[in-house]
């Protein structure tokens, strides 16, 4: 009679003696690990959908349009409220910019400067004839056309 405590080995059913070994890549796999960072309650909408310039361009115009409409009946209201001033002051009022509309504020960076021989921005200005220049190789091309005039071929 066999020993109660002893169990028999447990052998592959595919034929194979030795148990399945996990190779180095697996050992180091993030695959099966638990994920803090997702979400588990996350569901994504599936109304959402990616849009076209088209449709961004148009819903753009339809909320300008409403902005503007918006603003006529605010402003038929206070013309009706002040329907005793009769000066006849007009305020205009500056227009939103947006990516349809091409006025826009001047920038507050300064102007870019060129240099009047390459084209190029030109950090420096020579003193003697005022022109602007990209760098002392222009700068020493300047120097040898002051004896020259510089000043007859700016003009």
């Amino acid at each position: 009679m066999p020993p109660k405590n002893l169990k028999r080995k447990v052998t592959a059913t595919d034929g194979t003696a030795t148990p399945h070994v996990p190779s180095l890549a697996e050992q180091l796999s993030y695959l099966y690990l638990p994920r803090p960072f997702k979400n588990p309650e996350y569901a994504k909408n599936l109304n959402r959908r990616a849009k076209n310039l088209k449709n961004v361009m148009g819903q753009e115009r339809e909320r300008e349009r409403a902005d503007r409409e918006k603003r006529r009946l605010e402003k038929m209201e206070k013309d009706a409220q002040d329907a005793m001033d009769v000066d006849g002051n007009e305020v205009v009022e500056d227009e939103v910019p947006s990516y349809l509309s091409i006025e826009a504020p001047p920038s507050v960076l300064p102007q870019k400067h060129y240099c009047d021989i390459t084209g190029l921005e030109a950090p420096y200005t020579d003193p003697v004839t005022g022109l602007r220049y990209h760098d002392k190789d222009v700068y020493a091309l300047i120097k040898e056309m002051a004896t020259r005039g510089v000043n007859s071929i700016v003009k």
